[in-house]
């Protein structure tokens, strides 16, 4: 295999693996709660510069021991991926919404995620930044191809809007389309409660690295 930087194979135990998870996810979670937090508060002036202390001395004490770099994909014990630094998935990572993504292992790489994008998220007052809309269907539409068994970095993906994508309870879906050699074709949406707010159509391209372990098949 040849050598990918960003993925490491650190061989966590599964139970180290949940162990983390426990720790991390709630971390993440109250640094989220605060962003939020940050947006929305109308607490006085003092108020804020204290809180502000806070915060910077709390980066500080979590900067006394760091990774080098970006998190990557880490495999542990039964081989399974831990994106947890992903700007969509990532279980570390206050940035991320973050959803959790079902597969449907008997069909053609079905994918789906019910989530909550909150005021973080904004763009147009009371609406989701079209950023994000297209960030949560790249994910959704690249989870739907690495669920086909077809792993594959993002060639190009086209949104149509339909109309804006309201903050709050949304739910995205994707599934393979077809593939040809290492491109897999994937579409889905995102539909929220007056229907489909935008559509996405990508081509995904499986990795050199991924290539050289699994022939790369066609059909339609």
């Amino acid at each position: 295999m040849t050598e990918n930087p960003g993925y490491v194979v650190d061989d966590a135990p599964i139970a180290e693996v949940a162990r983390q998870a426990e720790l991390y996810g709630p971390l993440a979670a109250a640094v989220r709660a605060l962003a939020d937090a940050t947006i929305r508060t109308e607490v006085d002036d003092d108020e804020i510069r204290a809180v502000q202390a806070e915060v910077e001395s709390l980066a500080a004490r979590l900067q006394r021991r760091q990774i080098p770099g970006s998190y990557g994909v880490r495999f542990g014990e039964g081989g399974t991926g831990r994106s947890w630094g992903n700007a969509v998935v990532g279980l570390r990572n206050p940035v991320a919404p973050p959803l959790t993504i079902e597969h449907d292992p008997s069909a053609n790489g079905d994918v789906w995620s019910d989530f909550h994008l909150g005021a973080a998220y904004e763009g147009p007052p009371t609406f989701v930044h079209g950023g994000v809309v297209s960030l949560v269907l790249d994910q959704l539409l690249g989870e739907s191809a690495g669920a086909g068994g077809r792993p594959g970095m993002t060639g190009t993906l086209t949104i149509t809007y339909r109309r804006p994508t309201p903050l709050g309870a949304l739910r995205a879906e994707a599934h393979i389309d077809r593939i040809d050699g290492i491109k897999t074709w994937a579409t889905g949406h995102i539909v929220g409660p007056d229907g489909v707010t935008a559509e996405a159509e990508g081509v995904f391209i499986l990795p050199r690295w991924a290539r050289e372990q699994t022939p790369p098949p066609s059909f339609e």
